[in-house]
């Protein structure tokens, strides 16, 4: 068992920047971008003094909207080594999602990418900040976002908005004293970085996270999976979550271990890169498995270099993982288990462990931390195989919801217990089951959706009375979203019309795959909706659908 290390993100590449100087540390193939831990660790300190010579500096928050470009990892790195806090935005967000987020984190600087899928990035920017094109670079007063300053554009030049290459120019300015007294005053216990989470109630809110609960946790979790240099890690996860930049990135980082990440995830590309570049690991939820080896060539891809991996995200269904483990040659395959709120990992399987442990549990808890299963109405602490509330005290604890001192209070109780709103139980070896969620969260495809958010907004359509949102079952997904919709008097709408007022506005993720039009609610004797009774529901009408 490794001990806990006190060491900031800069601190841990610069010591593996020491040891394995020329070591493969991240390769591209979409990318002329193949750097050693040594040429990486350089890149990185380029970045840092640029962001200085912008103006940044200690506690600043910086966003960042973009797939998982190089230079996504550059500013990981960077921030962190000022004491900055990278701002960590999905890539799916639109207009509103986006505002709201980078008022509510107080961002002073946004990094975006033309590189998203079905956004235009530059018509975003400029329509929620319409001073940016008239404005000089790192001088915005913006109306709607008071705070933001500075925009910077990965890919191209745009008015208003600095280049990444300026970086370099401004970074030239700062001394190498100065930079190493910036280094010299970022403690391991400051938030690095801030990634926003529906949680178990309301709107997203930013979990803050510091350097000494990544860098552990990355470390244990790489543990896991036995990584060593000569682990090559396939990284098609996105780096705005925490599955992206825990357990990968930092799970990388951390034993020395080679990245080569993708722009973004189609199952070909992934194939085609773990043959390639001879990766001997892989990550991802289990709809990404599931369209791996769906795809239609991938009998023609050599994956005889893969031993390792992790499927998390949603629940791992046991033949998929059977599959994974016969077809994809990835015998010590694990699964981790935990929240962003945890940093995020809880519990997960060794590469040591029994197949059926492997493919039926998520493993034992991680050292260093306390873990105990709760009955959710009594507190009262339960014994062996019985199902309650998943809670974690420890290392890994976020430091709170960002401004929002209600929700972390909610969230962490008075002893430092986090309570994570998930259903499990433990058996007599401590190998622990997820067994469901005393919260509404829907996950879909690894992507945690409130079903509030998408009501507060179904609201505002003036032919809609009341909604409800829920999670339906889905074989694909694990879970979908549906909505129950009470339209007002005299009016009419068809699914395909409360589908597309979402699309527009919300991420694609959070358009409901299914719309129940009803009169009203199921409700308890004292007037709340029943939303167990509406999951059921929604469980009948997916089967109902499915049997036509």
């Amino acid at each position: 068992m490794n001990e806990l290390m006190e060491i900031t993100l800069g601190g841990i590449l610069e010591r593996m920047a020491e040891m394995y100087p020329n070591h493969q540390c991240v390769k591209y193939i979409e990318r002329e971008y193949d750097m050693t831990y040594s040429e990486f660790n350089e890149e990185v300190d380029k970045v840092a003094k640029g962001l200085l010579g912008l103006g940044l500096k200690k506690g600043d928050h910086i966003a960042i909207w973009a797939t998982n470009y190089p230079e996504w990892l550059s500013l990981l790195f960077a921030t962190a080594k000022i004491g900055a806090v990278l701002v960590t935005v999905n890539t799916n967000y639109k207009i509103a999602e986006l505002e709201y987020l980078l008022r509510q984190s107080d961002s002073k600087a946004l990094f975006v990418c033309d590189g998203l899928k079905d956004i235009d990035c530059e018509k975003t920017i400029y329509e929620l900040c319409p001073e940016l094109k008239d404005s000089e670079p790192g001088i915005l007063q913006s109306a709607r976002l008071p705070k933001l300053t500075t925009v910077v554009s990965i890919d191209n030049r745009y008015p208003g908005m600095y280049k990444w290459t300026d970086l370099y120019k401004f970074g030239a300015r700062i001394s190498d004293d100065f930079y190493q007294k910036v280094k010299d005053a970022v403690d391991c216990h400051d938030v690095v970085n801030m990634q926003y989470t529906s949680g178990t109630t309301g709107f997203p809110k930013g979990v803050m996270l510091t350097h000494y609960n990544i860098v552990n946790n990355g470390m244990t979790i790489g543990d896991c999976m036995k990584f060593t240099p000569r682990d090559r890690l396939c990284i098609h996860v996105p780096f705005f979550h925490c599955f992206g930049l825990v357990l990968a990135i930092m799970a990388c980082v951390t034993h020395g271990s080679t990245m080569i990440p993708l722009l973004w995830f189609t199952p070909m590309k992934a194939l085609h890169t773990i043959e390639y570049e001879r990766c001997t690991a892989v990550h991802g939820v289990p709809t990404m498995f599931i369209a791996m080896l769906e795809h239609r060539d991938f009998k023609k891809y050599d994956l005889s270099s893969l031993r390792t991996g992790i499927m998390a995200g949603s629940p791992c269904p046991e033949k998929v993982m059977q599959q994974v483990v016969d077809e994809m040659h990835m015998p010590e395959i694990t699964i981790t288990y935990g929240q962003t709120e945890a940093s995020p990992g809880c519990t997960q399987t060794t590469t040591d462990d029994p197949l059926p442990l492997r493919v039926s549990t998520v493993g034992k808890q991680f050292p260093h931390m306390e873990v105990k299963i709760i009955d959710p109405e009594t507190g009262e602490t339960l014994g062996p195989n019985q199902d309650g509330e998943f809670c974690v005290r420890g290392y890994n604890v976020m430091k709170g919801y960002y401004n929002m001192p209600e929700a972390t209070a909610e969230a962490i109780d008075k002893d430092g217990w986090l309570h994570t709103g998930d259903l499990a139980s433990v058996d007599e070896n401590g190998y622990y089951k997820i067994t469901g969620r005393i919260k509404d969260m829907i996950i879909r495809g690894g992507e945690n959706i409130y079903p509030k958010e998408i009501e507060e907004f179904l609201y505002t359509n003036p032919k809609i009375q009341d909604v409800q949102v829920v999670g339906a079952p889905s074989e694909v997904y694990g879970e979908e979203v549906a909505a129950f919709v009470v339209l007002k008097k005299g009016e009419k709408m068809t699914e395909a019309e409360v589908k597309d007022y979402v699309k527009v506005n919300m991420a694609r993720h959070k358009v409901p795959s299914y719309v129940i039009f009803v009169d009203k609610f199921p409700m308890t004797g004292s007037g709340k909706i029943q939303k167990f009774k509406l999951r059921e529901m929604a469980k009948e009408y997916v089967e109902s659908r499915t049997k036509k």
